[in-house]
């Protein structure tokens, strides 16, 4: 029996499978519990969950199933770190920053558990845990200010002078409850200016995908349709 079990599966793999479900189970805490809680993306939901997986396994069989090549595996592995690691800008808009801080803890925590063939379980437990308890700690201390971008009619309220104008005809045209504003470029021509609004949002509406954008581009009203 332990002849046929060897034959259909070698220990190497069995042991892979009990550090792919750490792997999981720590991706889907960090994702599910942190992450989601907040930004309630479903569309990177998805994207750090199956990215986490297919890195876990591309590492894996880039290590041990070319063994064989001996002294090419660490060229090998090299190149394929260098890949890996590329794919963060595989994206044709830009990712938010904490979007991007969770796909590269997603990335690391799949690669450190795919080569963690030598490291005792209970070790390697540690090392998941601490980086869940880091990220659990920032998320809670550090709170996030959720923003928009708006284009502003009125110039002459943009002015150092009449901040407090500013932020008060904010409120009152958009429902904001305004904290302050960051005033960005100018349009004389157009009569107009790109102002960031911090506010405080009851619904949690830390980030989401238009929060940012003050045009859509003609290839976006699809994905705003559907």
């Amino acid at each position: 029996m332990e002849d046929l079990l060897s034959g259909l599966m070698s220990l190497d793999f069995t042991l892979m499978l009990v550090r792919f479900v750490i792997c999981l189970l720590v991706n889907w805490l960090i994702v599910d519990k942190l992450y989601y809680k907040k930004s309630k993306r479903r569309d990177f939901y998805f994207t750090f969950i199956i990215i986490g997986v297919a890195i876990f396994f591309i590492v894996f069989f880039m290590i041990f199933v070319l063994e064989d090549m001996k002294g090419k595996t660490g060229i090998g592995v090299g190149i394929g770190m260098f890949g890996i690691f590329s794919i963060m800008r595989y994206r044709t808009d830009a990712m938010p920053v904490r979007e991007m801080t969770y796909l590269f803890v997603v990335l690391c925590l799949s690669v450190v558990n795919a080569l963690a063939s030598t490291m005792p379980l209970v070790e390697l437990l540690v090392t998941n845990l601490i980086i869940i308890i880091v990220v659990w700690f920032f998320e809670h201390l550090l709170k996030v200010v959720p923003c928009k971008l708006i284009q502003y009619d009125r110039l002459e309220l943009v002015k150092p002078d009449r901040r407090e104008e500013l932020i008060e005809d904010i409120r009152e045209r958009t429902g904001l409850d305004v904290i302050t504003v960051e005033v960005g470029g100018i349009d004389m021509l157009r009569d107009m200016a790109v102002v960031k609004v911090y506010y405080k949002s009851q619904n949690r509406d830390v980030s989401n995908s238009v929060n940012t954008k003050v045009k859509v581009k003609d290839t976006e009203y699809v994905e705003f349709n559907s």
